[in-house]
């Protein structure tokens, strides 16, 4: 019977240091982020969240033993356990994720803005919005597609004088029509090195049976919404190519949304006494919603409200407007790429 007890204490003991051990490696991954300086984004949608410092960005998934590095490199590594309102991750995790923001740290190659590709949208044929107010006693037509094509032109010199070792590109840059798949192939068709990425960014303006209407907004692809934006050649396992995918795609709405935060607070600064902010939605347009990248639309105004129009028709309202985007751009450029050795020009 002694005998009996001591092995029952001895099996209590070892199984004690067990559950201890198990419940030590317990980690509070936000808590753990917050004291490393990375900012976690987790969409509960998708069951996704991203690890992001510097710039530099880890996908990962409670339900998956590897987590996605830079858009490029699988990691495999302890599952994060999701419980009580919490994301819990083992040491290994955590060792995981150290190992990762120091390497690429100190990895001359990183990521880096490669293309930053401008749509105006509408054109040629296709007018977009029109309307005819009276200014200073004459009718006017103000056309949406020439608003849009004259703040991506300003747009695109601002980005070129400030990056010059970057491809400023725009799907047109006179007054042309183009299909929305042709300008989202334009996108898909940029060629970029592996440590590259490409920005997509479309100009639009607003209109509405509500005259009162006005101010500006920008959209982003809503989480909703599911595209394939990895090649079909990445992995031959269906099951692994659809959690991938589904990560990277996570990824993607996480940069847009930031894209968009950041052309919004460019745009309140520049126009925003004049205006007011309609704030940031999510929609599947079907010019962002096939294009393989971070991607935005922005809504200058409403050609239908008579004040607002008459700003849209004022090209130094327009220089202002296209600033507001610039610094907006400009801020996320720099956001991606900071502590990576980069230097641009304003």
């Amino acid at each position: 019977m002694q005998q009996n007890k001591k092995i029952f204490t001895a099996l209590f003991i070892a199984f004690s240091l067990i559950a201890n051990s198990f419940a030590a490696e317990n980690i509070d991954l936000m808590e753990t982020a917050k004291k490393k300086g990375i900012s976690v984004y987790w969409d509960s949608l998708s069951n996704t969240g991203i690890l992001e410092k510097n710039g530099q960005h880890l996908v990962f998934r409670p339900d998956q033993e590897f987590v996605l590095q830079n858009s490029i490199k699988i990691s495999y590594t302890d599952a994060p356990v999701i419980s009580d309102g919490k994301i819990t991750v083992t040491k290994d995790f955590v060792t995981t994720v150290d190992d990762f923001f120091t390497q690429e740290q100190n990895n001359s190659s990183n990521l880096k803005i490669g293309a930053i590709l401008i749509d105006p949208g509408h054109g040629g044929k296709d007018p977009g919005a029109n309307q005819v107010h009276k200014i200073k006693g004459k009718n006017v037509t103000i056309r949406e597609k020439n608003i849009n094509l004259t703040v991506g032109n300003m747009l695109a010199s601002m980005l070129k004088k400030a990056y010059p070792d970057k491809r400023i590109i725009m799907t047109r840059s006179t007054d042309v029509f183009l299909t929305l798949q042709e300008r989202t192939e334009i996108a898909n068709g940029v060629k970029l090195a592996e440590n590259e990425a490409v920005l997509y960014i479309s100009v639009h303006v607003n209109a509405s049976l509500d005259k009162k209407a006005k101010g500006f907004e920008v959209w982003y692809l809503t989480p909703g919404y599911r595209r394939t934006v990895l090649d079909k050649k990445t992995t031959s396992d269906p099951e692994l190519f659809k959690i991938l995918n589904e990560m990277m795609e996570e990824e993607y709405t996480t940069e847009s949304i930031l894209i968009a935060k950041f052309i919004m607070d460019g745009l309140n600064l520049q126009i925003g006494s004049k205006t007011v902010s309609r704030g940031i939605k999510a929609e599947e347009w079907f010019v962002v919603k096939n294009s393989k990248m971070p991607s935005v639309l922005v809504e200058l105004g409403f050609l239908t409200n008579y004040d607002e129009a008459c700003n849209l028709n004022d090209k130094a309202y327009l220089q202002k407007s296209a600033l507001g985007i610039y610094n907006g751009i400009s801020a996320f450029v720099t956001h991606f790429e900071r502590s990576r050795g980069f230097t641009g020009t304003k």
